[in-house]
């Protein structure tokens, strides 16, 4: 008979923490949870691998909180007691919320301050003068505060936490971290994150540890076929923009999806093709300004739209990668083009898109790695999820390197061959030319600079008026249309002649927005639809399209 699980309540937690843990809706930790919390409150140092969307936050959020309420019984001086080190700005804005939710009921005792953001340093000074009990950061920006002497770490800090530790030193913070040491007490104690044990975890766990408690709670780093179906497409250039209008236009792929693409032309040229079709997306790169950029994220998170095409650029997680044959130059070009990115930017790890049912990459990743983050977005904690990818010739030995890395990892992991019926969509593949013709160099170049011209514009009135006007914030989206491209109205409708035979029966394209608001209406918040499986009369609408033979190319 298996053990009872360790819950909240009997770890011997503050009151206050208990009900802001009952508020967020959480009946009993998660195995990462229920193993380091008590290990933590013993005051030991941890190393923890758990997979992502396992609750690795909450599990050193939770012991960071009890400490300091524990620490503030006898001593009520106010002092930073823990620092959390993070790779990015996105997971920075993240952990903070995580933090304020956990002590929403003691919030005069627990103060956090997030300073991830591009904001000059003589404007949060104020901020760290007040001696917040927790300073979220990356390694640069909180060394940055320490040598202007706006933080002093040397003579409080308790804890040091550093979450997704095997991103730090590829988004080049060696030296950051290692002269940030030298600003830290001899004796803390230290809690290392992280999906994945690497070679720069082992060195950060011989730099930060002392005697450290080694958890690893995953087998293999993704969910197995029970929880997480992936699958490939082969096909051409051309076919990947024919599939995504199938997939979206008729809704096989249904619910919360992130689109990743490699750069960052390669999202608006493929959002500007969706516009032509009716089909809203906001784009997410390093280029846009921090504030838009968690602020899309908390959009989507709380259903404001579908689909978001995420830059997974190459260049940050992994500088030494070359770009993809035949395709540096252009790149250079485009990059000169003025356009500055933000090299602490990243999406496909670290941060908690909520409910995301289909993770779909247009273009197949670089690396293993990279393959594991953008799949890990969907299926996280219990929920299913689906993961599909385009493959394009050129990609056929990234995709044999992903498969055998996973196959080694976990057999019923490896990427399922979907034999996509190409010839039921060729009525549709007109209608993809058509719009194509419109998405021009020229109109790629000017949403680019719209967009980043718009979002600077909202960043400015996110950091300002929407602190005094909350309510005002939800009017703020960021899917809206780019325009710069000519709109062949036409498009935006499907004719029912061009719908395959095989979902006449459970499609019906005029109608499917009106279906979409009711269904919406009637569903509880937070529900999502499992991709590719929606009950219609018993049917699986994508499962038309595939059959068993092997795939005919296309003349």
């Amino acid at each position: 008979m298996a053990a009872e699980r360790l819950q909240f309540h009997e770890m011997g937690l503050d009151d206050r923490l208990l009900k802001a843990v009952a508020d967020l809706g959480w009946s009993q930790p998660t195995l990462i949870q229920e193993k380091a919390i008590p290990l933590a409150l013993e005051g030991k140092d941890l190393l923890a691998r758990a997979r992502t969307g396992s609750g690795k936050t909450a599990a050193y959020a939770v012991p960071v909180i009890q400490r300091i309420l524990a620490s503030k019984q006898s001593v009520r001086e106010q002092d930073v007691r823990a620092l959390i080190l993070v790779p990015t700005k996105e997971l920075g804005q993240q952990v903070q919320a995580m933090i304020r939710q956990l002590a929403a009921f003691c919030s005069r005792d627990v103060r956090v301050a997030d300073v991830t953001g591009k904001t000059d340093l003589s404007a949060q000074r104020p901020l760290l003068m007040e001696k917040p009990d927790v300073v979220v950061g990356t390694p640069s920006r909180v060394l940055a505060h320490l040598a202007a002497q706006n933080l002093v770490l040397h003579s409080s800090l308790e804890m040091l936490v550093v979450d997704e530790a095997d991103l730090l030193f590829s988004f080049g913070f060696e030296a950051d971290l290692k002269s940030l040491l030298c600003h830290l007490p001899k004796i803390y104690q230290s809690f290392l994150m992280s999906a994945t044990f690497t070679e720069d975890v082992q060195a950060l766990k011989e730099l930060l540890l002392h005697n450290p408690v080694v958890l690893k709670l995953q087998g293999s780093q993704l969910p197995d076929s029970s929880q997480l179906q992936q699958y490939s497409i082969k096909c051409e250039e051309e076919d990947k923009f024919l599939l995504v209008y199938t997939l979206l236009k008729l809704r096989l792929v249904q619910g919360k999806t992130l689109v990743f693409v490699g750069t960052v032309d390669r999202s608006y040229r493929l959002k500007l093709f969706m516009e032509q079709f009716g089909i809203p997306a906001c784009v997410l790169n390093s280029e846009l300004p921090v504030q838009s950029r968690c602020h899309i994220i908390t959009q989507f998170n709380q259903g404001f739209y579908d689909y978001i095409i995420a830059t997974d650029e190459q260049s940050l997680a992994n500088p030494a990668a070359a770009p993809p044959a035949g395709k540096g130059k252009k790149k250079r070009s485009s990059e000169r083009a003025g356009k500055s990115k933000d090299k602490e930017f990243g999406v496909s790890r670290g941060v908690d898109f909520q409910n995301v049912a289909n993770v779909l990459n247009f273009d197949f990743p670089l690396t293993v790695e990279s393959y594991i983050h953008r799949v890990g977005r969907t299926a996280r904690a219990d929920h299913p999820g689906t993961a599909l990818s385009l493959v394009s010739h050129t990609e056929l030995a990234l995709l044999a390197e992903v498969e055998e890395a996973l196959a080694g990892d976990n057999a019923d992991s490896v990427l399922k061959p979907y034999t996509f019926r190409m010839e039921e969509i060729e009525g549709f593949r007109y209608r993809c030319r058509d719009a194509m013709r419109s998405v021009t160099k020229q109109a790629v170049r000017e949403a680019r600079l719209k967009e980043i011209k718009q979002e600077l514009l909202n960043s400015e009135k996110l950091k300002t008026y929407f602190e005094d006007n909350p309510r005002d914030l939800q009017l703020l989206r960021h899917d809206k249309d780019l325009h710069p491209a000519v709109i062949k109205p036409h498009l935006r409708n499907v004719p029912e002649y061009l719908v395959p035979e095989t979902l006449k029966g459970c499609v019906n394209p005029l109608s499917a927005r009106r279906r979409r608001k009711t269904a919406l209406r009637s569903k509880p918040a937070g529900v999502v639809r499992s991709s590719f499986k929606k009950n219609l009369g018993g049917k699986n609408p994508l499962k038309s399209f595939q059959y068993s033979g092997a795939r005919s190319s296309r003349s």
